[in-house]
């Protein structure tokens, strides 16, 4: 097995990540797109289908390919990929009825879910700094989605209200799937991870197939596809910026996702985000980076798990 070089390169490392950041909001517009007529979950099998290719062809070119196909906890990758393939579907589903930015935005609300699960399940100790960064970062959600919450009897402001809560619950399955991480890496290989995550969800996603599927039309297959690609692409790229970066360094560019969704989503689906977004991303984002600095302070690396973070939706 290759032994992968571990490098100081910060210039490469967020050079690698704000690419990885780029192509996963392109994904994501994609499959907006795509589940204006398709199912979410035909979406996730796509996605997760097409990713595998490209995923094994980088695990064989580092000579990780026997640690890849032989896990040592097979159902951990069996419950890694339930709560991941629902984020997934919840998050494709959200896609299809709200602006892209909004949904990236209240994503962002993972961290601080994971914080909360870390202290309840993991037994970390979480003191009033945390606590007060994880509470600003909920006010930014709050925020954001609180338009949503006055359901009457206007459809799209139901819709909207669905919306939302399908993204926020798949913020609170992506926090448990990083608690899940967690333990996880202690005694799996990266590449088994990252490979048996694209393998359970492809699975996993044929479970909704009586619920709906559909000949998707030939744009349709040519999006869903080219999301697959582009998402195995992007995870190769966030994975190999942890070579040449530390995590802490940076876990903040995962914020230049909001920038890159709001050009996406202004240009493409021409979508202008409302002052109540814009507002609470900010304290989204405040309290996001406060967590990770903190993290950083208190020397809680979270290499490992941010290496094998649930692809983006």
């Amino acid at each position: 097995m290759q032994t992968p070089s571990t490098q100081n390169k910060p210039g490469t490392a967020i050079a690698l990540k704000l690419m990885a950041v780029f192509l996963f909001m392109v994904m994501a517009a994609m499959i907006k797109e795509a589940t204006q007529s398709v199912p979410a979950g035909q979406a996730v099998f796509f996605r997760s289908l097409f990713a595998m290719p490209i995923i094994l062809a980088w695990i064989w070119q580092k000579g990780d390919l026997r640690e890849a196909l032989i896990p040592v906890n097979l159902m951990g990758h069996i419950w890694r990929g339930l709560f991941g393939t629902s984020a997934m579907a919840l998050t494709f589903g959200g896609l299809s009825l709200l602006p892209l930015p909004e949904v990236t935005a209240i994503g962002y609300a993972t961290p601080m879910f994971t914080v909360i699960f870390a202290a309840l399940m993991l037994g970390e100790t979480v003191r009033l700094f945390r606590l007060s960064a994880v509470a600003l970062g909920l006010v930014g959600v709050m925020i954001v989605i609180w338009p949503r919450l006055s359901v009457d009897a206007d459809t799209l402001g139901t819709v909207g209200t669905i919306g939302a809560l399908m993204v926020l619950g798949a913020s609170i399955l992506r926090a448990l799937v990083q608690i899940h991480i967690r333990t996880l890496v202690k005694t799996e290989h990266t590449a088994a991870i990252v490979f048996y995550f694209s393998l359970t969800a492809t699975v996993l996603s044929l479970l909704s197939l009586p619920f709906g599927w559909i000949v998707p039309a030939t744009k349709d297959v040519i999006l869903l596809v080219s999301a697959g690609l582009v998402g195995g692409v992007a995870q190769i790229l966030v994975t190999s910026s942890y070579r040449f970066g530390g995590a802490s360094m940076l876990a903040p560019f995962d914020y230049a996702a909001l920038i890159f969704a709001a050009i996406i989503g202004y240009f493409i689906f021409a979508e202008v985000p409302t002052l109540n977004m814009v507002a609470g991303a900010v304290l989204v984002v405040l309290g996001g980076v406060l967590i990770i600095w903190r993290e950083r302070q208190l020397g809680m690396d979270r290499r490992k798990a941010r290496q094998v973070t649930d692809p983006k939706g």
